[in-house]
C-alpha cells in the first residue's frame, strides 16, 4: 500500500474513531456514511473478524476452492462488508465466504465497505440515492441490491418498493450475482450488457452460461438471438424437427411390394438418388427367419 493510500486510510479511521466526538457529528455522520456506501478501502485481510453471531457455519468446500481460483485469476469482484470496532479492527458484516476464499488465494488486504456504528437508516438511504444515478454498470447495481438485503434486512418486495421498481426487476439483477465470474467481469467492464446477461440468468447451469456467453462474444449475437439460443438449450425436444418424408419412387415401392409378398415378412428399401442403399427385411422368430432363408435359397 502507497503511503498515500494509508495516510488516506489513518485519516479513515480517525474519522470513524472521532466522529461522535464532533460538535457536528451528525453531519459529518451523515456525510461520511454517504461516502462509504459507494467507496472500498483496502483492508488487510488479517485486521478483519468474522462476526460470532454469523449463522451460517459451514462453506461448501467445492464452491470455495472454485472462488480462490476465480479470485487467483480475476480478482474479488465483490467487496466485503466490516463494521470497525477498534482504531484498526473490523468485523465482517457480509462476505465471509469471499474473504476465506480471499485468504486462500494469498491476498494480503481485501476491498471492503466499512459501516459506522447506529447508521442503518442513512445507509439506506445513501445506497438507495446510488442506486439512481445513471453512470452505474449493471453489476455495481446488482451489488448495491444486495447490500440493501443482506445489510438493511429487506426482501425483495420491499426493496423494490424503495428504489422505486418491479420485484422482478430487483430480482433479476441479484440473480446476475449468480453468473460465473468471468461473466460478471464482462458485465462490469461494460463489455456485456443487461438484455444479455438476462437472457443468460434464464439458465441455471453455469457451464450452459458459458457456453452461450462464449458463443455470443463470438459470434456477436443480439440479445433476441441469445435469447432464441437459451430457449432451445432449454427445451432442446422442441428444436428437433422432423426430416421431411421423401417420396418413394413408385418402382422401387412395387419391388418392395413384391420382396414382402414373396418372402413373406416386413421389407424396408432405403435408397439414396445415386442409387446406393440397403434391403431390410424383419422378422419376428426363428421359423420365420428359416422360411425366409428357404424363399431366398430356392
Amino acid at each position: 500500500m502507497s503511503k498515500k493510500k494509508e495516510q488516506l486510510g489513518q485519516g479513515l479511521r480517525a474519522l470513524l474513531g472521532n466522529i461522535d466526538k464532533s460538535d457536528s457529528g451528525a453531519d459529518l455522520k451523515k456525510e461520511l456514511v454517504g461516502e462509504l456506501s459507494k467507496k472500498t478501502e483496502e483492508i488487510a485481510i488479517d485486521d478483519i473478524e468474522i462476526n460470532p453471531f454469523q449463522p451460517r457455519k459451514e462453506f461448501d468446500q467445492e464452491e470455495l476452492l472454485a472462488l480462490v481460483q476465480s479470485i487467483k485469476s480475476l480478482g474479488l469482484i465483490q467487496a466485503i462488508t466490516v463494521r470497525s470496532i477498534s482504531e484498526s479492527r473490523y468485523q465482517i458484516i457480509s462476505g465471509e465466504r469471499r474473504w476465506r476464499a480471499s485468504k486462500l488465494a494469498g491476498l494480503k488486504t481485501i476491498p471492503a465497505y466499512i459501516r459506522i456504528a447506529d447508521d442503518q437508516g442513512m445507509l439506506e438511504m445513501a445506497l438507495v440515492e446510488n442506486i439512481q444515478r445513471s453512470d452505474l454498470n449493471p453489476l455495481e447495481i446488482a451489488i448495491s441490491y444486495q447490500r440493501l438485503i443482506e445489510e438493511c434486512d429487506l426482501q425483495h418486495d420491499e426493496l423494490a418498493k424503495r428504489v422505486g421498481k418491479e420485484r422482478s426487476t430487483v430480482s433479476n439483477y441479484v440473480r446476475l450475482l449468480k453468473l460465473p465470474p468471468d461473466i460478471q467481469s464482462a458485465l462490469k467492464s461494460k463489455k456485456l450488457s443487461m438484455g444479455h446477461a438476462r437472457a443468460l440468468i434464464g439458465l441455471e447451469d453455469p457451464s450452459q452460461q458459458l457456453f452461450v456467453y462464449k458463443k455470443l462474444v463470438k459470434d456477436g449475437l443480439s440479445v433476441r438471438q441469445t435469447e432464441a439460443l437459451v430457449r432451445d438449450m432449454k427445451n432442446p425436444s422442441q428444436t428437433i424437427k422432423k426430416a421431411p418424408a421423401t417420396v418413394e419412387h413408385p418402382e422401387v415401392k412395387k419391388i418392395k411390394d413384391r420382396l414382402s409378398y414373396v418372402l413373406g415378412s416386413k421389407v424396408e428399401i432405403n435408397r439414396t438418388a445415386r442409387g446406393k442403399g440397403k434391403i431390410v427385411i424383419h422378422f419376428n422368430s426363428d421359423d420365420q427367419f428359416n422360411n425366409i432363408v428357404d424363399q431366398i435359397d430356392d
